[in-house]
């Protein structure tokens, strides 16, 4: 009896050490695991994984949501992306830069009035509220109210040029205060829009004469952009930037799948996005409507991932079809944007 009881002792023994074997555990706690408790939804450390590789990435026809309102039209984009400890946190938008090599973005008045409102002027004591723009054949129209003791309605048409130094130009060619002609009124009183108008609290506008100077990267909410103003021009109701040389129109050839037209195409470094990491990154983002520009809302992304479907490449890497954002049931950001 007693030499039953011992066997199946040992026979219990022997089935716990083997299943700790089994799950790559050890019956000795080791100095890593009491040093570090990992709890069951956090991520560890992957040493390693980090790399001083940026990411090039490439896109096509893509409305890009930066914020609520604020929507770059993208035609196409060269460059390449630097993050935190050479990650590339897709969750987190202040956490890298795109470096632009070549672009062509255009932006609607409602972008410009949401990005005027609620990023350049929104802040205690600014000059301007209730800004309204409208791209015109003439340039900018932009109506509101000038603070200035009293509150001053206006209405001001602008050209458009483009300074030595890579900054927007604005030049007051039509304005009108209180309905009169704003330009004869304030040569009348000695006044200009530089006297008038206080942007010392404002980032990436300044003012000297009539004029207006914006800097249109710095003005942006994140992801912060770099890069150089080569043009500016108004076309078809959109104010159109050209960033790095204006002769380079060309985009490197995309393989990865040849009939994807509008998409984002991220490659090395690496990605981090949801609870997935992509060293060594291959990301193809693809539009499930390829009838017209790819509506990406890059805050809130998420929401088209899940919408979505991907597949394995061959190469190992990732393709995700994306439905368009402003199909998406309750997204209010995008319902503004249809076309």
């Amino acid at each position: 009896m007693r030499d039953r009881i011992y066997a199946r002792a040992a026979a219990a023994a022997f089935a716990l050490v083997a299943t700790g074997a089994t799950l790559g555990l050890s019956l000795r706690p080791t100095p890593a695991a009491t040093a570090q408790t990992v709890g069951p939804d956090s991520t560890p450390h992957v040493s390693g994984l980090g790399t001083t590789t940026p990411t090039d990435v490439s896109m096509r026809n893509v409305d890009f949501h930066v914020a609520d309102g604020v929507v770059l039209r993208i035609r196409r984009l060269v460059g390449t992306m630097h993050g935190d400890s050479g990650i590339v946190h897709f969750d987190d938008p202040k956490s890298y830069v795109l470096d632009a090599k070549a672009a062509e973005v255009g932006m609607k008045g409602d972008a410009l009035t949401a990005l005027l409102n609620d990023y350049v002027f929104a802040y205690p004591g600014a000059p301007l509220s209730h800004l309204h723009v409208e791209v015109v054949p003439e340039g900018l129209r932009q109506t509101g109210t000038l603070h200035k003791g009293v509150q001053i309605p206006f209405d001001m048409t602008s050209s458009v040029s483009l300074t030595q130094d890579g900054r927007i130009q604005l030049t007051a060619k039509r304005v009108k205060i209180f309905g009169v002609d704003g330009l004869v009124l304030m040569r009348a009183l000695g006044l200009s829009l530089e006297r008038m108008m206080d942007l010392s609290g404002a980032h990436g506008i300044t003012v000297k004469g009539n004029d207006l100077f914006l800097d249109p990267l710095a003005i942006l909410p994140p992801p912060a952009i770099h890069g150089k103003l080569s043009s500016v021009r108004i076309e078809s109701g959109q104010l159109m930037q050209t960033l790095g040389d204006p002769r380079d129109t060309t985009l490197p050839p995309q393989t990865l799948d040849p009939a994807a037209k509008n998409y984002m195409l991220y490659r090395h470094g690496t990605l981090h996005f949801t609870k997935l990491y992509m060293p060594d990154a291959e990301l193809l983002v693809v539009d499930a409507d390829q009838s017209s520009p790819f509506d990406f809302d890059n805050p809130n992304y998420v929401r088209q991932l899940i919408a979505g479907h991907s597949r394995t490449l061959p190469s190992l890497g990732l393709e995700v079809w994306m439905p368009d954002a402003y199909t998406l049931k309750g997204d209010v950001a995008s319902r503004k944007q249809q076309r």
